[in-house]
């Protein structure tokens, strides 16, 4: 192993990024382009190559953890690697976002020396792709009810893939939206807005694709996000006008008609423990959750 060295990633690691994570199968949605780089100031993230070996590093209000190490010949080699990293520079090893089948193969290659502590505020929702289509039966009555109550209303609505000629328009609503939910007040949400901005304008680079709903010829809510692997599709954002009902309900649904019936699942992300976030990821009820976990040695405080 040649030294790590850790420095910010940037757009133009992308193709790199992409290469490696296919080394570990895995549905988290922290492990995707636009999630390592585009967030990369909110999470101090830093990310260090060992020939095409991708290691991820964060420093979050003073803890510094790891990614899962994704290593072409395997996860143990990664470990391996991290531990001697942490030692040498005298850092606590601490590994985050590990899923239960990651942390059974780390558990095989390494028996009883790690654990770990899974959170669930930090679980992805994962939804069946045929049934956010279909939104059949009693379970999703009141979802169609708020889909067609927005069709009757709104009568000459559309949806649209996100492209060059919509594009301005879908961060003229972003922004709009922001000032709506007063992000000036709200640092965290500001934030987001900026990172979603930036997104939209690299989606190509970043390999993301995006939609919107239009009524009344006016853009009243935009999603964009990309693949995690070839089964599952992330939502990194979605954004509707509150003061618009059902417009959350329509773009999650024509989105996934539109552009995401190749593949088997979406994930929504995680809830962060909001009460309210969780009520509505719940109420679409999530084929499963992806749990994630942070992998400590056994004998660690």
């Amino acid at each position: 192993m040649s030294k790590l060295n850790f420095r910010k990633p940037t757009l133009d690691d992308i193709d790199n990024i992409m290469r490696a994570l296919k080394y570990v199968k895995h549905n988290a949605c922290d492990y995707t382009p636009t999630n390592i780089i585009m967030w990369v100031d909110e999470y101090n993230t830093e990310i260090a190559f060992d020939d095409s070996d991708l290691y991820i590093k964060y420093n979050i209000d003073g803890m510094i953890f790891f990614g899962v190490p994704f290593v072409m010949s395997g996860i143990g080699k990664g470990i391996e690697n991290l531990i001697k990293y942490t030692e040498d520079n005298d850092i606590e090893l601490a590994i985050g976002d590990v899923e239960p089948e990651i942390f059974a193969i780390i558990d095989r290659i390494y028996p009883g020396q790690f654990k770990v502590n899974y959170q669930r505020d930090g679980a992805d929702y994962v939804y069946n792709i045929k049934d956010m289509a279909e939104l059949s039966g009693k379970k999703y009555h009141g979802k169609k009810n708020h889909i067609n109550k927005f069709k009757k209303t709104y009568d000459n609505w559309c949806y649209e893939k996100m492209s060059d000629d919509n594009a301005d328009e879908c961060i003229d609503m972003v922004k709009e939206w922001c000032v709506k939910n007063v992000c000036a007040d709200d640092e965290s949400k500001a934030d987001e807005i900026c990172i979603m901005i930036n997104s939209i304008k690299n989606r190509e680079k970043l390999g993301l694709i995006g939609g919107l709903i239009r009524a009344n010829d006016r853009v009243v809510a935009v999603t964009l996000g990309g693949a995690i692997n070839d089964e599952m599709f992330d939502i990194n954002f979605e954004k509707a006008f509150a003061d618009i009902p059902g417009a959350y309900p329509m773009i999650n649904q024509q989105f996934i008609i539109n552009e995401l019936m190749d593949y088997k699942y979406v994930n929504r992300e995680e809830d962060m423990g909001l009460d309210g976030l969780r009520k509505a990821k719940e109420s679409y009820l999530p084929e499963f959750m992806v749990q994630k976990g942070l992998v400590t040695f056994k004998d660690a405080k």
